[in-house]
């Protein structure tokens, strides 16, 4: 199942507090960048991003964006300034 255009409005919102978010299409999902470096996407309608332990603390769960893909975390909060805490703090290691 293919995302939504939808949903990446309602992501982008969500990442309003974050600079620099750009996106591509790929396959009907949608990969997330901030400052150029990829840290996530959206994939059936779920915003996930790249597994790393400095986002151990969010204890965020864990879910497979595609067959055969290694795991990432969901984000399924609606705090934009969480969610800006977690982009940042995962760019800044990838």
């Amino acid at each position: 199942m293919a995302s939504s255009k939808e949903y990446l409005e309602y992501v982008l919102e969500l990442l309003r507090n974050v600079n620099n978010i750009s996106y591509k299409k790929m396959m009907g999902e949608y990969l997330l960048y901030c400052d150029n470096k990829l840290f996530g996407g959206i994939y059936d309608d779920r915003f996930l991003v790249k597994k790393n332990d400095v986002l151990v603390k969010y204890n965020l769960s864990e879910e497979i964006p595609y067959d055969n893909a290694k795991s990432m975390y969901l984000i399924d909060i609606e705090d934009s300034n969480k969610i800006r805490d977690i982009i940042l703090e995962l760019v800044e290691w990838l």
